[in-house]
């Protein structure tokens, strides 16, 4: 539950940034809307994969020396 919170949380943040940035480079809200949209919905759907594969036990440490 938790990671679907963030993800939406992340997910509205990343919107109003871009759309923030796209604003001030165009003037139109229309436009930075559309362009605000685009980018932000694909990062919100790698999200959760890139926290899985962060939260993932991390693999264990090779041995550069044998011991016998």
């Amino acid at each position: 539950m938790r990671l679907i919170a963030k993800t939406l949380s992340y997910g509205t943040i990343h919107v109003l940034v871009a759309s923030t940035v796209a604003f001030v480079l165009t003037g139109n809200w229309a436009i930075a809307l559309g362009i605000g949209l685009i980018e932000p919905v694909v990062q919100t759907l790698v999200f959760p994969l890139h926290e899985y594969l962060w939260e993932r036990k991390a693999p264990e440490k090779l041995s550069l020396f044998h011991s016998h």
